[in-house]
């Protein structure tokens, strides 16, 4: 992988699921060199096959880290590596022998990331869980969904790539700016329930304001205003209005044909749902294609609601390449963009174990050294 920021940066990642392989995919499209090391000779415990997507862009090495020799070659690369990235549970990394203090001591710069649920301390840190746990516990999910509803869970996009994957990748970035100052590594400790949490940060200053009334659907961006919210069209889409300033509030009025029509103030929310009755009869007459041909030059912030499998045809995301197609996938663009340093094309997801030669090779091995390190079952 060649071009993007972070060109010249070498991150070992340690294998695991959805939110470490996120910030590592993040790191890769802004071209660093991601080696993943995935986890050979023990029956696959755990671990699936990439997905071809975020898995993207790196290359793959299979070690055997029960091994010595494997222990071995996985600090080898770590002493050269600019960064390490694992999410085991706590404790974990150390019992295999890669923890932040073996990694450290052969690489005092090194930035080590660590990516769990409930963070590296707490009574809830060697803990199972998954994303909609962690957003539960950091008050993420019980805002979103219907009034005298349940909770929705909002896929798992606030958990595990919102607060974790992307604010892993936000950390070591930081980290790597200090170390350029300081010459010096440090640990990462980047948790799903930290993150999400730091997510709800706009909702904790509305509530300090008077602004945020408890309960789910009570408030004007969490489904109780007419004016932010989603209406069904004639063919059963939808379509997603968000007009919440005034002036474009008016515009939708005047393109809906509903400025002379009596009815209740834009932020009465009392009155919202006489006023969403009126929104759905209108929207409900004609097609979603056809309502976003009608505001696609407007102003009062109407927009189809897309599945992630036609977002890449709309005229906008075709015009900036919002998606792109790797390895015979259509998959999100690397984001966000830079004037010099474009992100390259990533490369298709790697076969587990697809470039150990050549990684090991890379290390400082030689052919022979290579081939003692398959015999002893450390590589694949």
């Amino acid at each position: 992988m060649t071009g993007g920021p972070l060109s010249g940066l070498t991150v070992v990642e340690i294998a695991s699921l959805a939110p470490a392989p996120f910030g590592c995919m993040i790191l890769a499209d802004l071209g660093a060199d991601v080696i993943r090391v995935e986890r050979a000779g023990d029956g696959g415990s755990g671990l699936m096959a990439p997905s071809g997507v975020l898995d993207r862009g790196r290359r793959s090495i299979a070690v055997n880290l029960r091994t010595p020799e494997g222990l071995e070659a996985v600090l080898t690369l770590v002493e050269t590596a600019d960064i390490l990235v694992e999410g085991f549970r706590p404790g974990v990394a150390e019992r295999l022998g890669i923890g932040p203090d073996d990694c450290l001591s052969r690489n005092p710069g090194l930035i080590y990331g660590r990516m769990t649920g409930w963070g590296q301390d707490g009574p809830l840190a060697p803990r199972a869980g998954h994303d909609i746990n962690y957003i539960a516990l950091a008050g993420a999910l019980e805002p979103i969904g219907r009034a005298g509803e349940r909770p929705v869970p909002p896929l798992n996009l606030l958990g595990d790539f919102g607060g974790g994957g992307l604010m892993l990748a936000m950390g070591i970035l930081a980290a790597l700016h200090e170390r350029s100052r300081s010459g010096r590594g440090q640990v990462v400790d980047a948790s799903m329930v930290d993150g999400a949490a730091l997510l709800t940060a706009f909702v904790h200053g509305m509530n300090a304001a008077g602004l945020w009334q408890e309960g789910r659907g009570r408030n004007v961006l969490d489904g109780a205003a007419a004016f932010y919210d989603t209406y069904e069209c004639a063919d059963g889409l939808h379509v997603a209005v968000g007009c919440v300033e005034p002036h474009f509030y008016g515009e939708l009025l005047d393109v809906l044909g509903l400025s002379g029509e009596d009815l209740p103030l834009q932020y009465d929310l009392d009155a919202a749902p006489e006023l969403k009755k009126r929104l759905a009869e209108v929207f409900a007459t004609r097609p979603r294609d056809d309502w976003a041909a009608v505001f696609a030059d407007s102003d009062a912030c109407v927009s189809p609601v897309l599945s992630p499998w036609e977002a890449h045809e709309h005229p906008h995301n075709k015009e900036r390449e919002t998606f792109i197609e790797v390895g015979g996938i259509r998959q999100p663009a690397p984001a966000p963009r830079f004037s010099r340093t474009p992100a390259p094309v990533p490369r298709p997801a790697p076969r587990p174990g697809q470039d150990t030669d050549a990684i090991l090779a890379q290390a400082g091995y030689d052919p022979s050294g290579i081939e003692q390190l398959r015999s002893a079952g450390a590589v694949e």
